[in-house]
């Protein structure tokens, strides 16, 4: 079984999702942060991102492994444990142009497909439930005002230690928001099955329930 939950940066797809997938016993993936660790990996290389050859090379090498420890998700780059360094700030300024590289997206794809086709999956991220998973059994949009998203983005910043402005942050994220929606591969879209929650005045144990007894109504 799949649970495809899709929405915007900073709409609270990744706690939620996590939680859904404690309490349901099954298999947490987060896109998100596999596209992060792509990112990471060309940022480190020095790839120019628009030298497209180079940047299939360079995917084309990554070792990359995602897995749940406890309440964490780690993520592995060749090795190394990168959960803390995927969050940085250059990787969330690159991350919406490397995920829409379509040799980028076709290679997670794969991967993630692969993992959906061993494990019960709550799986979270851009293009779930429209390209990643379009059969999937359940399927959520979440969305949040914008101002909402960027006081949790900015909170989130602050406690890693990033100094970054409030407007900044805001900034930041409108511009992902256009990016994910406009990218000619995979765009951020709504299945037309999908059923929309709106968390901008919701707790994350509120879009917790909403999830799980939506899952068990409909199981």
């Amino acid at each position: 079984m799949i649970v495809a939950i899709d929405g915007p940066a900073a709409s609270g797809k990744s706690t939620t999702a996590k939680m859904v997938a404690k309490k349901l016993e099954m298999t947490y993936l987060d896109t998100g942060a596999m596209y992060r660790a792509v990112t990471l990996a060309l940022l480190r290389s020095n790839t120019d991102l628009d030298d497209y050859d180079s940047v299939c090379q360079v995917v084309d090498k990554l070792e990359l492994d995602i897995y749940d420890k406890g309440s964490k998700t780690i993520v592995k780059l060749d090795g190394e444990d990168v959960s803390e360094a995927i969050r940085s700030m250059p990787v969330t300024e690159n991350v919406s142009a490397v995920s829409a590289m379509k040799y980028v997206r076709q290679t997670m794809v794969e991967i993630q497909r692969n993992i959906g086709k061993k494990t019960n999956c709550v799986v979270e991220g851009r293009d779930i439930g429209t390209v990643v998973f379009p059969d999937a059994e359940f399927k959520i949009f979440m969305v949040a005002d914008v101002n909402m998203r960027a006081e949790r983005r900015f909170k989130d910043l602050h406690e890693m230690g990033e100094s970054r402005s409030f407007q900044d942050v805001l900034a930041d994220l409108r511009r992902r928001d256009e990016k994910d929606s406009t990218r000619a591969y995979s765009p951020l879209q709504k299945a037309d099955e999908a059923i929309e929650i709106d968390t901008s005045m919701l707790s994350i144990d509120q879009q917790v329930r909403k999830i799980i007894n939506l899952v068990k109504k409909n199981n």
